[in-house]
């Protein structure tokens, strides 16, 4: 499972542009985006972390790979632009 945070995804429309920019790279992943933590988790069956990475910034997004940190829930600490894409 691959997973990044995505602090600037703020709304439904941030979801679903994602999902497509993730699907464009490998339509038959399995893709989970949790809106509240900020976290895209994807099964890929074709891409490795850097297309769906660069995918995620081709859509307009900062994502930063997330690794679980000894405290289960912190993430990488890294800083994401502040705002939505709708406004």
């Amino acid at each position: 499972m691959i997973t990044f945070e995505v602090k600037d995804m703020t709304c439904g429309h941030c979801v679903s542009t994602i999902t497509r920019a993730l699907k464009a790279v490998d339509r038959d992943a399995r893709v989970q985006i949790d809106r509240a933590t900020h976290r895209v988790q994807i099964e890929s069956t074709e891409a490795d972390a850097e297309e769906l990475g660069d995918a995620i910034k081709e859509a307009g997004y900062t994502p930063v790979a997330f690794t679980l940190p000894s405290s289960i829930g912190e993430s990488s600490g890294a800083t994401a632009k502040k705002g939505c894409c709708c406004g």
